[in-house]
C-alpha cells in the first residue's frame, strides 16, 4: 500500500471531524478528469479503488485518503516548434524583425491552448494516513511538491467540515540529528542503531558542485573503503536497512523511506489469517500498524524529534 512515506506532525489542538462530516467535503472535492483545454486537475478518490465510492476509509481507527492528481503532458519542444512558427508568420506580416516579449507570451498562450485538447493526460495518486492518536500525517511521496500539494488539499477539505475550528496544522518532523549525518556515524562505526540493521545498498555522494557519487548495490557495507568515504567527505543520501526483521525500506537524506517492502514474517502471519474481500483492510491493517511500529523507533535513531513537537509531547 505504501511504498514510500514522508512524515508530517499534527499541530496538538487538531480535532478530527466524524468520519461521515469528512466524507461529505472529500465528495465536494472529488476528482474530475482534465477537461479539453485544462492543463492539470485534482481530486479526492476511493482508496479502496473504482469499485468502492467512499473517499474516506476508516480501518481500526487509522484513515485512509487517495488524492489523484491529472496532468496533460506537453512537450516543451512542441511548444517551442508552434511559437516560432507564429514569430515568423509575424515577422513577414509585419516587416517588423523585434518581437516583443508580451507578443511572445500571447503567442505561448495561443499553442498551449492549441495543443492542449490533443495532449496525453497522465494520472497519479497518493495515500494519505491520518493518525490522530500519534498525531502523525504519513504521505505516501518522497516529493516535497507532491506532499504539499497533497496537505494543502486535505486542510481545504477539512476546513469544508462544519465547525471545523481549529484547522489543521501540520509540520514536517524534524529531528535532533538529521538522517546523514546519523547514516554516516552508523557506516563509520559498522553499528546499526537499536531494532534495526543496515543492509546492502549505499549512496554516498560529496555535497559540492562535482557531486562524485559511490553507490553500492546488493554489497556488504561492512568493508574499510565505505568509512574511508566517508573521512573524505561523502554524505550518504541512501541507505537500505530493516526494522525489527519485519520490514526493509531505503532511508533518504531528507529523513523519508522509499521502497518500503514487508518481509516474510509479516506476510506468512498475513497468509495464515487470511484477507478481506477485497484485501484493502488487511493491507491497511498491517502497513498502518508495521509503520506505526517504525516511526517511533526510527525518531529515536535520528536523535528524537526536536523542536516544538518534542515539547509538545512532554506538555
Amino acid at each position: 500500500m505504501f511504498k514510500t512515506a514522508s512524515f508530517f506532525r499534527i499541530g496538538p489542538d487538531f480535532v478530527m471531524p466524524s468520519l461521515d462530516a469528512l466524507e461529505d467535503a472529500l465528495q465536494a472535492m472529488r476528482f474530475v478528469p482534465c477537461g479539453p483545454t485544462q492543463p492539470e486537475s485534482h481530486g479526492w478518490i476511493a482508496p479502496r479503488g473504482k469499485a468502492s465510492v467512499m473517499l474516506a476509509e476508516s480501518v481500526g481507527g487509522q484513515v485512509i485518503l487517495n488524492l489523484c492528481v491529472e496532468r496533460r503532458a506537453l512537450p516543451a519542444s512542441a511548444i517551442r516548434a508552434g511559437v516560432e512558427e507564429k514569430i515568423e508568420k509575424y515577422q513577414k506580416e509585419t516587416g517588423n524583425e523585434r518581437v516583443s516579449a508580451r507578443v511572445k507570451k500571447e503567442f505561448k498562450e495561443e499553442v498551449v491552448l492549441d495543443l492542449l485538447p490533443r495532449a496525453f493526460t497522465k494520472r497519479s495518486s497518493t495515500l494519505l494516513w491520518l493518525d490522530t492518536t500519534n498525531r502523525m500525517l504519513v504521505v505516501g511521496t518522497g516529493s516535497t511538491t507532491g506532499a504539499d500539494r497533497v496537505i494543502t488539499c486535505l486542510i481545504e477539505a477539512l476546513s469544508a467540515v462544519p465547525g471545523s475550528t481549529p484547522g489543521l496544522s501540520v509540520k514536517p518532523v524534524q529531528t535532533q540529528s538529521s538522517a546523514s549525518a546519523s547514516m554516516s556515524g552508523w557506516l563509520a562505526s559498522r553499528e546499526a542503531p537499536m531494532n534495526f540493521t543496515v543492509d546492502r545498498d549505499c549512496e554516498l555522494k560529496t555535497p559540492d558542485e562535482h557531486k562524485s557519487t559511490v553507490r553500492y548495490s546488493r554489497h556488504t557495507l561492512e568493508i574499510d573503503e565505505v568509512p574511508q568515504h566517508i573521512a573524505a567527505g561523502k554524505v550518504p543520501t541512501q541507505m537500505g536497512m530493516t526494522w525489527n526483521d519485519r520490514l526493509s525500506f531505503v532511508l533518504t537524506e531528507g529523513g523519508q523511506v522509499r521502497k518500503i517492502q514487508l518481509l516474510d514474517v509479516v506476510l506468512d502471519g498475513v497468509q495464515k489469517g487470511g484477507k478481506d474481500d477485497d484485501g484493502f483492510d488487511t493491507d491497511a491493517a498491517i502497513i498502518t500498524g508495521e509503520l506505526a511500529g517504525l516511526i517511533p523507533d526510527l525518531l529515536e535513531a535520528l536523535g528524537g524529534e526536536a523542536g516544538d513537537a518534542v515539547v509538545a509531547e512532554l506538555a
